[in-house]
């Protein structure tokens, strides 16, 4: 057998690559909004599908209810600008993302939440995770 003779289950339900993106899309940033850090439930079109935009991994992000809907089909990064959170670590992540470097982007957005990746660190019980700001030098 062949392997262009084999039948995959993603080429019967094309639904299922499309689930399987967009929950990678979410595992890239631990579940978390890349405007706000708050825990992502959709994937917001950076360049609006309205005016253009595709669903490819470069133009699409995890997003929270709240910023994907206040963002609507404004560019990202104005409207992002005028945000109350907004954080310049986060805007060079979501540049970085938009340039196709997903690995920059992700070191932005541990940068910009030190205390949240701290605590997955801890979580993992590595030993050269651990803090040792306490003890006297």
């Amino acid at each position: 057998m062949h392997n262009r003779d084999a039948v995959f289950l993603e080429d019967l339900c094309p639904k299922l690559r499309n689930r399987r993106w967009r929950k990678s899309l979410h595992e890239y940033t631990g579940k978390s909004c890349i405007y706000c850090g708050k825990n992502s439930e959709s994937i917001d079109h950076v360049l609006p599908r309205s005016k253009g935009g595709l669903s490819l991994t470069e133009n699409c992000v995890p997003a929270c209810l709240s910023c994907n809907g206040s963002k609507t089909d404004n560019d990202a990064f104005e409207w992002y600008r005028k945000q109350k959170f907004y954080d310049p670590r986060r805007s060079m992540a979501l540049r970085a993302w938009t340039e196709g470097d997903i690995r920059l982007a992700l070191r932005l957005l541990n940068w910009a939440e030190p205390k949240k990746h701290a605590r997955k660190n801890k979580e993992t019980n590595s030993p050269l995770n651990e803090d040792y700001s306490w003890q006297a030098a």
